[in-house]
């Protein structure tokens, strides 16, 4: 069987789609991989075979700072969300799908699979003149689906408990489509219109798992909140595994003082959101500077160390990547600012979380974190120190986040997550070659 992947050119995009293409390499499959050149390497080292996307989706988004410049000036909101989500993911739409249909004709692949915020299927979704093999979706965040409470998505609101909340989540769901939801649509709609086709179905999140064939939801039903009856094509299939180590297996030289002798703090802004160290990283170093009884942990995200402005503690270790899966079970307390991928690796490992993070998705998965009971939401882009180290204080001292956390990450074990992931594309492939 050979499957097509195709992935947003952002590395927590990327990854999953490369976790499952080992997954396929390691029974023997094809496996071909379509994103931006500037991930070459990445997707040759798992053993899978690159292709680059047409001009117009080739985009280095580490360099976002630049390709984007007019990011920096919008605050966290519906006005930056809403032009991340233009710029980012319907922009390239076009060129996106040119890119599949390409690869469609040459290679002839059984299924595709892309990350749910891959937009390039659309067109193929809605142009029923051409034929297409099975599109599976990979989320790489919450799950974006119509809530019983009638809560906007992306706003990071806590399901409502009471007649009062819900008619204020309404009156906010009404305000949200209207600075975010209706005015996307539109924009995708016209892009779509200008490639001969009809508008979309639903909305622009709702897109993304009720048009694929089917949508793997990377996380088990404890994290995610209850939308009630959700499509059968729709599969929660626990956490993907981190990405393995690299080549040269080289580990920081201060490994060998996670002895367990002091408790183990890990920071981390992700490999996108990064740019700004200041927003959470320094914060947290401040906070934790004068506790000889922790060893803080700091991943720049392959961002120069230097980066990270300020004087050092001594309870500081830095390094640009750390391995999750040799580090993550050695980790007390993760603090992040909300990165998706992220936070499923750490509950896989039972790994508590204090998440404070308002762009993107993140404000969604900071109230999940809170809800699910696995740790603290500090509902802020820049956490000040006193509150970062009240929360680390809090998950260290109170036992719960920590078994609400190994918990959850029991759900996930109870999961073969390959076995149901390879389960799903050989069902799709098999009623594809028999129709």
């Amino acid at each position: 069987m050979k499957i097509l992947f195709a992935a947003t050119p952002v590395a927590g995009h990327l990854n999953p789609l490369l976790a499952i293409a080992r997954m396929v390499l390691g029974r023997g499959d094809e496996a071909v991989v379509a994103t931006a050149t500037y991930l070459r390497h990445a997707v040759e080292a798992s053993g899978a075979r690159f292709l680059p996307f047409d001009p117009g989706a080739d985009l280095d988004l580490t360099r976002i700072e630049d390709v984007l410049p007019e990011r920096a000036s919008l605050p966290p909101g519906p006005e930056q969300l809403r032009y991340n989500f233009e710029r980012i993911f319907l922009d390239p739409m076009p060129a996106q799908a040119e890119t599949l249909r390409r690869i469609i004709a040459t290679d002839r692949p059984d299924i595709v699979v892309v990350d749910d915020l891959f937009f390039g299927t659309t067109p193929l979704f809605l142009d029923r003149a051409r034929p297409r093999p099975p599109i599976v979706a990979c989320s790489i965040t919450i799950m974006v689906a119509d809530r019983p409470d009638g809560a906007p998505s992306m706003i990071g609101l806590p399901p409502a408990r009471d007649a009062a909340t819900r008619e204020t989540y309404a009156a906010m769901a009404a305000g949200a489509d209207a600075a975010f939801g209706a005015p996307v649509r539109a924009y995708a709609d016209a892009k779509l219109a200008a490639m001969g086709l009809q508008p979309l179905p639903c909305s622009v999140l709702h897109s993304r798992h009720l048009m694929a064939d089917a949508f793997l939801q990377t996380t088990v039903p404890a994290f995610e909140y209850d939308f009630g009856a959700l499509a059968d094509h729709v599969r929660f299939v626990g956490a993907l595994p981190p990405p393995p180590p690299q080549r040269d297996g080289a580990r920081p030289d201060w490994w060998d003082e996670l002895d367990g002798s002091r408790k183990v703090v890990l920071v981390t802004q992700g490999t996108v959101a990064n740019v700004d160290l200041g927003e959470l990283v320094e914060p947290t170093l401040a906070a934790l500077a004068e506790r000889d009884d922790l060893l803080v942990l700091v991943t720049t995200g392959r961002r120069p160390i230097e980066n990270v402005r300020g004087p050092i503690p001594k309870n500081a270790r830095l390094a640009e990547f750390l391995d999750f899966a040799a580090l993550l079970p050695r980790v007390d307390v993760l603090v992040t600012n909300g990165g998706y991928g992220t936070v499923q690796l750490a509950l896989r490992a039972g790994v508590p979380i204090v998440a404070a993070g308002r762009t993107e998705d993140k404000a969604e998965v900071g109230a999940r974190v809170a809800w699910s009971g696995v740790g603290i939401e500090i509902p802020a882009q820049r956490p000040g120190a006193e509150a970062l180290r009240a929360a680390v204080d809090r998950i260290l001292s109170e036992p719960s986040y920590g078994a609400r956390a190994r918990a959850i990450g029991a759900d996930m074990a109870a999961i073969d997550t390959p076995a149901a992931i390879l389960g799903v594309l050989d069902d799709l492939v098999t009623r594809a070659r028999a129709a």
